[in-house]
């Protein structure tokens, strides 16, 4: 297992099973853990076969296809049918929740290919943001560091795409949020004998802001603003703002974009405001797949709310449609961001994202001083 930045040696995630079964085995099911993993057959998303699961572009027609046991990128003249380019899939990054993207190694540099899995169409396009002729994308720390638990980069500051490739700890696990848990492990078999006490951080006595910190890392947009060391050298229990901060540090609410920067939409909330206890885990379990489970959600407004009935009392809505808080007060918003091209003269589409700025909306605008 690679040694943290820091000095501190991982252990792996399934170093943790023996004391937390049942955690571990619901972790394993989410988004975050299936973020990124190994190309295999296992963990992508889609169908290779036919030539309509090609992209077209300018120079050349794109497709994923396997070849063996592994699967490539290959890109064919579009009038000769001569390849002209060929890259292993090698890491594949997404859960396919909204889809899928590769990354491929050319040595020990890491880059991002032409071609993404998109779920809503259950098809291939143009990887976001691509111009529509060959093109790959150098992979840096800012890419990967919110899909991986941790990759050393050959340079101090992260800021290449040159990484030791032995280093990669694919999905977010336990040690992303924990921090390296070798000494951990190590006490609580008894093999580590210098202490009495448990050499690893209780998030629990955290303050709230360190506590959100952890989550902060990677739902605060882009933080591109590296202070000091690199983006995998903030761990559980740093302020995360001495490390890093998001590129429009600042900017006002209705700027922040609902892909990426949940957390500054949180924080602009009155929610969050008018209360001193409300962090990302009041609703979110990190250790559960929740996704679509509205029930669940709403019940937290409840928590707070425990009377929807009486605050729309002046509203004409029916009784019935009172239990479905996130609907109305978090609802869906096109992101200005996550954009992707269906069609080769069509406009780009916006992927459809949950705002977190909690308030009033009335017709999809948000109410800032109306109560």
């Amino acid at each position: 297992m690679p040694i943290h930045y820091n000095g501190m040696q991982f252990a792996g995630s399934e170093s943790c099973i023996p004391c937390h079964q049942d955690v571990y085995k619901n972790h394993i099911l989410t988004a975050h853990f299936n973020t990124s993993a190994v190309a295999t057959a296992e963990n992508l998303k889609g169908s290779f076969e036919g030539s309509e699961h090609e992209v077209e572009l300018i120079d050349g027609n794109a497709k994923i296809v396997k070849d063996g046991e592994y699967f490539f990128q290959t890109i064919s003249s579009k009038t000769s049918g001569e390849l002209l380019d060929k890259n292993q899939l090698d890491l594949v990054i997404g859960s396919g929740v909204k889809g899928q993207s590769y990354l491929s190694f050319k040595g020990d540099s890491l880059f991002q290919l032409q071609v993404s899995y998109f779920t809503l169409i259950d098809d291939f396009i143009n990887s976001p943001g691509y111009p529509n002729y060959r093109y790959s994308r150098a992979v840096t720390d800012n890419c990967v560091k919110c899909h991986v638990t941790f990759a050393k980069n050959k340079n101090p500051k992260g800021n290449t795409n040159i990484y030791d490739r032995n280093s990669f700890m694919l999905g977010i696990d336990c040690e992303r949020c924990h921090g390296p848990l070798k000494k951990h492990v190590d006490f609580r078999t008894g093999n580590l004998s210098q202490t009495t006490i448990d050499p690893v951080v209780h998030i629990d006595s955290l303050s709230r802001q360190l506590k959100m910190d952890n989550c902060v890392q990677c739902h605060s947009g882009l933080r591109a603003i590296q202070i000091k060391e690199n983006p995998f050298s903030f761990v559980v229990g740093d302020r995360l703002d001495e490390y890093a901060k998001n590129y429009n540090f600042g900017r006002p609410q209705a700027q922040l974009d609902v892909h990426g920067n949940q957390y500054g939409l949180l924080k602009s909330s009155e929610c969050f405001k008018n209360s001193e206890e409300l962090i990302c885990t009041t609703c979110h379990n990190p250790h559960k797949k929740q996704r679509g489970n509205t029930d669940h959600f709403n019940s937290k407004c409840v928590e707070c709310h425990n009377s929807p009935k009486d605050l729309h009392i002046n509203l004409d809505y029916e009784t019935a449609k009172l239990n479905n808080c996130i609907s109305c007060h978090m609802p869906l918003f096109p992101s200005q961001t996550m954009k992707v091209k269906l069609e080769d003269d069509a406009e780009e589409t916006s992927v459809d994202i949950r705002t977190h700025l909690i308030g009033i909306y009335v017709d999809q605008v948000f109410q800032n001083d109306k109560k």
